[in-house]
């Protein structure tokens, strides 16, 4: 198995990134556009990682950093790639990013159905916390 090489993206990756999400994230979000994906490249530019192996996407995850928390979103990998160590890589990755930063805790959006991804979750290190909800409106 090659090497696995972790970047920042770029404005040109932004399509492939979406086009990976649609195979390989669950769930949407309102920001799964080109427009929502420029603007977070825009405002941080370190923020979305991807995992590359032979030149091909496979995995990403933000690691959005703003002064005050960190914060993890969309930690896909591509299913034929899935228990081979990407997704650790990226969720280190994104643990260099903030603590370079003087971040002090990640806290990770997971969705409650997503029962694999919640196990992929705790095997990185992270828990649950039932004490909090989200809430959300959209704008």
């Amino acid at each position: 198995m090659s090497e696995l090489h972790i970047r920042r993206a770029a404005p040109a990756d932004i399509d492939a990134v979406l086009r990976f999400w649609t195979a390989a994230a669950e769930g949407t979000s309102i920001s799964d556009d080109h427009a929502g994906v420029a603007r977070l490249l825009a405002r941080d530019p370190e923020a979305l990682l991807l995992a590359e192996r032979d030149g091909v996407l496979a995995g990403t995850v933000i690691a959005g950093y703003d002064g005050w928390r960190c914060s993890l979103y969309r930690l896909a990998v591509h299913p034929e790639r899935r228990r081979q160590g990407i997704a650790t890589a990226l969720l280190e990755a994104a643990g260099q990013r903030f603590r370079a930063l003087g971040g002090r805790r990640a806290d990770a959006m997971v969705l409650e159905a997503n029962e694999r991804a919640r196990h992929a979750w705790k095997a990185g290190g992270y828990h649950r916390e039932d004490h909090w909800r989200r809430w959300v409106k959209p704008l």
